[in-house]
């Protein structure tokens, strides 16, 4: 059979400046600090216009490389390498790159069994209190949510108490990550973590047997807790694997679990 190929793809002027100084940067020609050369002398290197280059410029400083001003004589300034730059950049992938559910949960089950995996060998008993202590505020919030609904309270309040819990459930995911001492594993984690709770808060939020969920998902917190107390970094990744995937894979087609159970054996 023949080659293949793809379409053609049209490429503005402004975004193959944007490649050059993103190449120059990575690396290293350009470090942080260092300065673009003024508009004047970029129109004339990449043979484009004054409208070419600041668009470029802005695409640039949109992903946090440099910080530009319009028309400053010493040109843009290189950035140092910032994590909030990172979370930007990923957050916008996650979101326009079409990445299925699927997908994005079983990157967060690897990203955060990783970070357990870490978290079992170098956390502090600061930080244990800490996820500790928001487990005892799933606990809270599962008891205040519960007589709510019972009680047929006014939904703003059902809602209320289940922000609570998932406040408490993410802050204990954030210090498990913060414990694993690997900035990149943070950033990763917080932007998938936030698209994929995006994608499915709706569905938790009304699910039937919320006080169930919420039940199984304090046990698996202990559970979770416990081995990384014990040191036992192994154990504690499976049981958090596990959990995310009882907790996840009820909101995904039956075709796409398979991919997240490869990562339960």
């Amino acid at each position: 059979m023949g080659a293949r190929f793809e379409p053609v793809r049209a490429v503005r002027a402004y975004e193959r400046v944007v490649e050059q100084v993103e190449e120059a940067i990575e690396s290293g020609a350009l470090g942080p600090g260092a300065r673009l050369p003024s508009e004047r002398e970029l129109m004339v290197q990449f043979s484009v216009g004054r409208s070419t280059v600041r668009e470029a410029l802005r695409v640039l400083q949109a992903r946090g490389l440099v910080r530009s001003r319009p028309g400053d004589p010493n040109g843009a300034e290189v950035l140092p390498f910032s994590p909030a730059a990172l979370h930007k950049s990923m957050t916008t992938l996650a979101r326009v790159a079409e990445l299925s559910l699927a997908e994005l949960v079983q990157f967060r089950m690897v990203l955060d069994s990783s970070a357990v995996l870490l978290a079992a060998r170098l956390r502090t008993e600061e930080q244990l209190a800490a996820m500790e202590a928001a487990i005892a505020d799933m606990r809270a919030a599962m008891r205040a949510a519960v007589p709510a609904a019972t009680a047929s309270a006014s939904a703003s309040a059902s809602a209320s108490d289940h922000d609570a819990f998932s406040a408490a459930d993410v802050a204990f995911h954030d210090v498990v990550v913060a414990a694993s001492g690997n900035t990149l594993i943070q950033v990763c984690t917080d932007v998938v973590r936030s698209v994929v709770l995006g994608l499915i808060a709706g569905k938790i939020a009304d699910a039937p047997d919320r006080e169930s969920l919420m039940r199984r998902s304090i046990r698996h917190h202990e559970e979770v807790l416990a081995a990384v107390r014990a040191g036992d970094g192994a154990t504690a990744a499976r049981l958090l694997r596990r959990s995310m995937y009882d907790y996840y894979a009820v909101h995904l087609p039956d075709a796409e679990r398979p991919a997240l159970r490869a990562l339960l054996e």
